[in-house]
């Protein structure tokens, strides 16, 4: 029979060791969600930035008054990376992956809003800026000022998604006062993507992209509809929803 000694020794031993084991291995754990993420991040970032031409897609589709879709899909185009894939798919695929790894790492949903959000709204002003080289430069300088308050934006909303990542306890502190600074931020840039879609979208401007994309004119037959249909209307925007709707 072992001694009390040996007996005292042997349980805490155990008691030790478990507690190890399973500091260690939650450890790993959080290192590979945190891993996830920033690979989903990286994934996203490598979207944004390869966005190489607009072409002709789907048919255009109308979207209500307050909701946001792409410019190309408003005016029935795609935008493609290297290679020529389809760089809304791709953006698409990717957020739903971040996303997952994003909720499985403990971020909130209205950090990972506000993070998806400016990756995307950097995409939207890369497709702006393409269609604007392609119709001749019509938003001269207001094409890079968008383009730096974009991701800038982006920045910021990433920032904030990293530090809670890396430091959920100090983010507690101060993540109310960062997404108010984002919606002051994200409402600016509407503002200025809105102008920039109104400038690109009015007739003469879209007779010359079409007349460039598409010289044959067979973008009736890609569509599948008639010609009297028209191209989209005016593009509908609105800021990023409330995340506040989904803590």
């Amino acid at each position: 029979m072992p001694g009390l000694t040996e007996l005292t020794y042997s349980t805490v031993g155990g008691v030790v060791g478990a507690a190890a084991t399973s500091y260690l291995t939650r450890h790993h754990e959080r290192r590979q969600l945190r891993a996830g993420v920033m690979e989903g991040l990286h994934g996203i970032a490598a979207i944004t930035a390869g966005v190489r031409d607009v072409e002709i897609g789907w048919a255009p589709v109308h979207r209500a008054a307050g909701g946001r879709s792409h410019l190309t899909i408003g005016l029935g185009l795609r935008a493609t990376l290297d290679g020529g894939a389809d760089g809304e798919l791709a953006l698409r695929e990717s957020f739903a992956g971040l996303g997952v790894a994003a909720l499985a790492a403990g971020i909130p949903r209205r950090v990972m809003d506000f993070a998806a959000g400016s990756h995307d709204r950097v995409f939207e002003c890369e497709v702006i800026r393409i269609i604007d080289r392609r119709i001749g430069g019509v938003l001269g300088e207001s094409a890079d000022e968008l383009i730096r308050a974009a991701e800038e934006y982006q920045r910021a909303a990433t920032g904030l998604l990293l530090h809670t990542l890396w430091h959920p306890w100090r983010a507690r502190w101060n993540t109310r006062a960062r997404i108010r600074a984002l919606r002051t931020d994200v409402a600016a840039l509407d503002a200025l993507q809105e102008t920039a879609r109104t400038r690109l979208v009015e007739t003469d401007n879209i007779a010359l992209l079409f007349a460039r994309l598409d010289p044959d004119g067979r973008r009736w037959e890609t569509w599948k509809i008639s010609p009297d249909g028209g191209t989209a209307g005016r593009y509908a925007s609105s800021t990023e929803p409330d995340p506040s709707a989904n803590s």
